[in-house]
């Protein structure tokens, strides 16, 4: 009983020493519960015959029939191979190319040079998607484009950019990590300046060159940021932004733009089918915790440190 008095009377004390810190964290507590949680019992619709008219409290329970009717649909499953094509491609560029940009930048030694090229890296990641797919469609459109334009004057012809699923997913990674590599290089840059200066200087006087200074103590210092980073990454495989697809994509290129995103927005807003949009989330939410925890268990295997 003594040591629990002590604890709790420690633990108290702790709490009224760093109160205004304490306080910092309220508006976050805040919005994770008013928004993330509180509308977790619209959950309940994707077991429901869902009558807006009626409400939630007085539609018709149906159990699982309305997940059986979005796992039938081969339109679905479409999407649901989309998803995980379009993410599995732009993870596969975009994270290694993260990584190497955020070596480089650590590597640049002028200050007023790194400062601006960092600007530069950053400022596509506030550049709406909406400004993007303007940008992509004056440069990659068949007739006209900036890209074809140079193709035709080497002599090597227009490239359906915008209408040939294939490039068009090229199209797609390529605007996507130009968009957002350069803001994931912060993680990874605030990693680096924990890396020890003195182990940088002993590989130096032994003679390493800076290549091998990166292999041997730069990635292996960051090598658990690296792979928390991974595992976030792979735990959102099967989500994916409604703004890329939908205003980048086309009728022409509809088999390889429709992700679930936009395949609930069609489902859910447009015909109005709360029930099976919502059923679609929650499987969503349920695969992602899945893969997620799979990998964190692949890693710790390999002797990484995990996240759960």
């Amino acid at each position: 009983m003594g040591t629990k008095k002590v604890q709790k009377r420690t633990f108290m004390g702790a709490l009224w020493r760093y109160k205004w810190l304490y306080l910092l964290l309220l508006p976050v507590i805040a919005y994770f519960i008013i928004f993330k949680y509180v509308p977790m019992y619209g959950i309940i619709i994707s077991f429901q015959d869902y009558n807006v008219f009626k409400g939630v409290m007085g539609s018709r329970f149906v159990g699982l029939e309305v997940f059986k009717k979005v796992f039938s649909n081969s339109n679905f499953w479409s999407s649901v191979k989309n998803t995980l094509v379009l993410n599995l491609l732009t993870l596969c560029v975009n994270f290694p190319l993260t990584i190497i940009i955020s070596l480089m930048l650590n590597e640049i030694r002028h200050m007023g040079f790194k400062k601006i090229t960092q600007s530069v890296l950053y400022l596509p990641h506030f550049i709406s998607w909406v400004v993007v797919a303007g940008i992509a469609a004056n440069l990659f459109t068949q007739n006209g484009g900036t890209v074809n334009n140079v193709l035709i004057s080497l002599g090597i012809g227009a490239k359906p950019f915008m209408s040939d699923t294939g490039w068009w997913m090229c199209m797609y990674v390529i605007c996507n990590v130009w968009k957002e590599v350069g803001w994931g290089t912060i993680i990874y840059l605030a990693a680096l300046t924990g890396v020890d200066e003195s182990l940088y200087e002993a590989a130096y006087l032994d003679g390493a060159t800076r290549f091998k200074r990166i292999i041997y103590i730069t990635l292996p210092m960051i090598r658990y940021t690296v792979v928390t980073m991974l595992l976030l990454n792979i735990s959102k495989m099967m989500s994916i932004g409604l703004d890329a697809p939908l205003l980048l994509g086309n009728d022409a290129v509809m088999k390889v733009s429709e992700v679930i995103s936009s395949y609930v927005y069609r489902l859910g807003i447009v015909r109005a089918d709360y029930a099976q949009s919502t059923a679609i989330g929650l499987f969503q939410s349920v695969v992602n915790i899945h893969i997620l925890v799979l990998f964190d268990k692949f890693a710790k295997l390999l002797g990484e440190d995990g996240i759960i």
